[in-house]
């Protein structure tokens, strides 16, 4: 028998380290040849690594969540025929099994220590006689003498339920003294029912109330139970890394948002007709499409938005392509695939990649260029979008265009009030790099190319 390390393998130009995002085995399991061992996680992509051999896991090099540099060891395989000496544990929380173990302290020349009870838990047996002398016991320290008791409190003096109330809005009677400690207490003495002459409060009237048990809540409606459970979820996987990225971007990233509203009644119907027409022979339009449609056009005139800030060596990167990244949602959490040289693409083309991407994101089966590379991103919440949302830019990127839901709302028009479509436009931009005034020419250009949607499909 021997043991055969499997190390984090180099996944990926420039990654020094992954996460383990998820184990397919346990410590014991029988494993063959390729079968999946662990999900380990970057900054690009996940990547599945497979057993190079058929042997029995002996050991865990990490917990789901925890981060392993390049070459470290993933998981130790025990294989029959094998002359790999073990190696060492690393002092990190690493699973091994019993057998392992024991063959560790063995080649170590260290037997392993016995546990036994222990009134807190379990706690190393004494070495046997003839071994090397345990340590002397350390004495507890001496209690501190005890400080005398204090005298028990004073019984609490119970308001007699035979006091005359205070007629309403009777100004309360009490002493100085009485109304002193009113007053260092907090207390309303109106609050407090007197049982001297005329409704006098007293010292031992105070005291009652001071000292009177909380009055009793109502009891809850049948069927209706206390909820009290804590549901702990540890944030590893896709869900840190979306963690990391939004937390980066909000502190390194100096945002503001521009809202504008959008007239969409025309490319809806626009939208709407075609669909009609084309229905069975082409894929179904979105507002999505049509609003890359409207980048591809605007963002000639607004190169600094098309673009990645790289403040570390304070350069701008302005792209020729454009590269539009569509946030989606999935399963696992926010992922932003990316619509590459939309430039390239009409609005058929560009509504069926972008459905394709959406799809192989949502099912797992993006690869990993097809979710890095963006140059600018759309986010939208489809139906549930608010009234205005306030996105987050996807760092490096400087401007991100969020959509929001579709309202029908009367607007002035040819001096009247007619029903039209409306819908807020929200975009983000870095501060550091885009000018307010820039941006709000930018939103107004695609505002402009989508309320007249005839001029995305017209030739420059």
């Amino acid at each position: 028998m021997g043991f055969r390390i499997v190390k984090l393998p180099d996944i990926g130009e420039g990654v020094a380290e992954a996460e383990v995002s998820a184990w397919h085995v346990k410590v014991g399991d029988v494993v063959r040849e390729d079968q999946p061992l662990a999900d380990v996680m970057t900054d690009k992509a996940t990547v599945e690594i497979p057993s190079p051999v058929s042997g029995t896991v002996a050991a865990l090099g990490a917990e789901a969540g925890q981060m392993l540099a390049v070459g470290a060891e993933l998981v130790r395989l025990e294989i029959e025929g094998g002359d790999t000496a073990p190696a060492s544990v690393p002092e990190s929380g690493v699973a091994v099994a019993p057998e392992v173990a024991r063959a560790q302290d063995a080649a170590a020349g260290q037997p392993a220590a016995a546990l036994v009870p222990a009134a807190d838990g379990l706690e190393p047996a004494q070495p046997a006689p003839g071994s090397a002398a345990a340590p002397k016991p350390v004495e507890p320290p001496k209690p501190a003498p005890s400080k005398p008791a204090s005298p028990a409190p004073r019984p609490a003096a119970t308001a007699p339920s035979s006091g005359p109330p205070r007629p309403a809005g009777e100004k309360p009677v009490a002493s100085p003294a009485v109304r002193r400690r009113a007053l260092e207490a907090g207390i309303d003495l109106r609050q407090v029912r007197g049982t001297g002459p005329a409704g006098r409060i007293g010292h031992d009237d105070l005291d009652g109330f001071l000292n009177a048990p909380p009055e009793e809540t109502a009891p809850a409606p049948a069927g209706r139970v206390a909820r009290t459970g804590v549901e702990e979820i540890k944030v590893i996987g896709l869900r840190r890394r979306i963690a990391q990225r939004m937390a980066d971007a909000k502190r390194r990233v100096a945002h503001f948002s521009y809202v504008e509203e959008v007239d969409v009644t025309a490319v809806e119907e626009l939208r709407a007709a075609l669909n009609q027409r084309h229905g069975a022979s082409r894929p179904k339009l979105t507002l999505i499409p049509f609003l890359v449609q409207a980048l591809v056009r605007a963002l000639p005139d607004f190169p600094q938005m098309n673009a990645h800030y790289d403040d570390e060596a304070e350069v701008i990167h302005r792209h020729a392509g454009i590269h539009v990244g569509i946030a989606t949602q999935t399963p696992s959490g926010l992922m932003v695939p990316v619509l590459r040289h939309a430039e390239t693409r009409d609005v058929w083309n560009s509504a069926a990649e972008v459905r394709r991407l959406a799809d192989a994101a949502r099912n797992g089966l993006a690869a990993r260029d097809e979710l890095s590379g963006s140059t600018i991103t759309i986010t939208s919440l489809g139906a549930l979008g608010g009234i205005v949302t306030t996105p987050v830019i996807n760092r490096p990127e400087v401007a991100i265009i969020g959509v929001n839901k579709q309202v029908m709302r009367p607007v002035w028009r040819d001096n009247a009030f007619v029903p039209r479509l409306t819908m807020n436009l929200s975009a983000s931009f870095d501060h550091r790099v885009v000018d307010g005034y820039d941006a709000a020419l930018f939103v107004q250009a695609l505002k402009g190319l989508i309320e007249t949607p005839a001029t995305l499909f017209m030739e420059a």
